[in-house]
């Protein structure tokens, strides 16, 4: 078993101030596979105090040197990507080949496009004889999920350095490890002493002590919806930015005049993929009331044919959900949905057959679902897909609104200029629009209860920067 009780701060492995620990469970077989030092607001206090420290000097670096430095944590990062594929993959259940490619990929991605982004943004500009500068905002505190580990990292990280920034990184305690092997990616590639700090810990000790802490000027979040509020509570007192990126209940709304097997297809592996653990999984599935019967059929050969199992072995799409708590939620919502009456299509309570260990979930597909019901209400984080029946355009635009959340979208139709009209009446901060993907250059982030602020590309810049006014200096 791995041990890591150590904390990097101030460009050091530093030990903790306290002695707690906690195990990390290997979600594919429910066992310890390593051991964490868990922090405390005293801990949080050594690092803030090094990001401050360094903040003086690395606030002054030209726009080149952290250039040089991203592309010099770009390479190491690429040189240990296998290592980072293993770590993710024991540490949140992926398979190995997805935590390889989507996984680690998405971290690959975000530091190339924070790269990009820097090279040419524009710091500075003339309004009259002002001149506005746009100013890295400070120490940040940083607080990352386990089910997208270097996604999340990497695109607050990237951001923060490339503007200036210096920080303390939480990340999930569940899912530590790739975040360890991340900081020392970060040593490695010579990121000066201060400038990047990590310190593991759970939510109400260490998030809470970076959330209130007065020399924290900006909180970056993602999580759930629960824990954000949180968050901005304990932040309020000392008036401090806050950006969250919270939870989703995304509706797909497949119009009538659209290739019903391409598109369901499509939506039910974006819904079952990373073991459904995404924020923005398209997990309410709205069709025409008179074609339910054939998107159900399609939808239940998806989730049959998709393979829940051992992340290191062959041919498993799926892998477990992340935690004995996240699967018991799951069951308990399954068989919610079954007592509110929904249809059940597919899968259902119970692991896949064949697996007696390990937090593995059935995929599984509803049909007749409601919006009042729990199972269309409530974020699943599961592999569970639930079929709406519409029968109206109206109709559907109105289901999917009806949701406090408001973070993705989809929309398919084989007239293009339709399926954007209905885009524009989606109150959701994104919106895929016939099958597609993301794209790391635009903004990612939500309306209502999903958050506030955006993360990604140019737009991920904007919340770790403060700007400021200098009134005739341009005389």
């Amino acid at each position: 078993m791995d041990e890591f009780l150590s904390f990097y701060i101030d460009g050091e492995w530093v030990r903790p101030v306290g002695r707690p620990t906690l195990d990390v469970i290997n979600p594919a077989d429910g066992e310890t596979f390593a051991r964490i030092a868990l922090g405390t607001a005293e801990d949080v206090d050594q690092a803030v105090d090094a990001a401050r420290r360094a903040f003086a000097s690395y606030s002054r670096t030209s726009r080149q040197e952290r250039l040089d430095l991203l592309e010099s944590i770009l390479a190491v990062y690429l040189r240990r990507a296998d290592e980072m594929a293993d770590a993710i993959s024991r540490e949140m259940g992926a398979p190995l080949g997805f935590a390889r490619q989507a996984q680690v990929g998405a971290g690959h991605g975000h530091i190339a496009q924070g790269i990009a982004v820097l090279k040419t943004m524009e710091f500075e500009e003339v309004i009259n004889n002002t001149l506005v500068v746009r100013e890295p905002i400070g120490v940040v505190g940083l607080i990352t999920p386990w089910n997208w580990p270097m996604n999340q990292v990497t695109c607050k990280v990237v951001p923060a350095l490339a503007t200036g920034c210096t920080m303390v990184l939480k990340p999930s305690e569940i899912a530590p490890v790739s975040s360890l092997l991340f900081a020392e990616i970060m040593h490695e590639a010579g990121v000066p002493a201060g400038v990047f700090n990590l310190v593991n810990g759970d939510g109400p000790t260490v998030g809470a002590a970076i959330s209130s802490h007065p020399s924290i000027d900006m909180v970056s979040f993602t999580g759930s919806t629960r824990a954000g509020i949180l968050v901005a509570k304990a932040a309020a007192d000392t008036v401090k930015r806050v950006h969250q990126e919270l939870g989703g209940k995304s509706p797909n709304i497949i119009l009538d005049d659209a290739d019903f097997e391409k598109a369901i297809t499509h939506g039910a592996r974006a819904c079952f993929g990373n073991s459904g653990q995404s924020c923005n999984a398209p997990t309410r599935l709205l069709v025409p009331r008179s074609r339910q019967a054939e998107a159900a059929s399609i939808a239940k050969r998806i989730a049959d044919a998709t393979v829940a199992g051992d992340p290191r072995a062959p041919g498993t799409n799926i892998g477990p959900v992340v935690s004995q708590v996240q699967f018991d939620k799951i069951q308990a919502l399954l068989e919610a949905g079954i007592k509110e009456g929904a249809t059940l299509v597919a899968g259902g309570p119970g692991r896949p057959a064949g697996l007696s260990k390990g937090y593995y979930i059935r995929p599984t597909v509803f049909a007749d679902v409601t919006n009042d019901m729990m199972i269309a209400r409530e974020e699943i984080f599961g592999p569970v897909l639930s079929i709406m029946p519409y029968d109206s355009e109206e109709e559907a635009i109105s289901i999917a609104n009806d949701t406090i959340y408001g973070l993705s979208s989809y929309v398919t139709s084989a007239d293009p200029e339709r399926a954007r009209r209905i885009a524009r009446r989606i109150r959701a901060g994104m919106v895929h629009i016939n099958g597609a993907g993301g794209d790391v250059a635009a903004p990612f982030g939500g309306y209502k209860q999903s958050g506030n602020g955006r993360e990604w590309g140019r737009y991920g810049f904007e919340d770790f920067l403060e700007v400021k006014s200098m009134f005739g200096y341009a005389q």
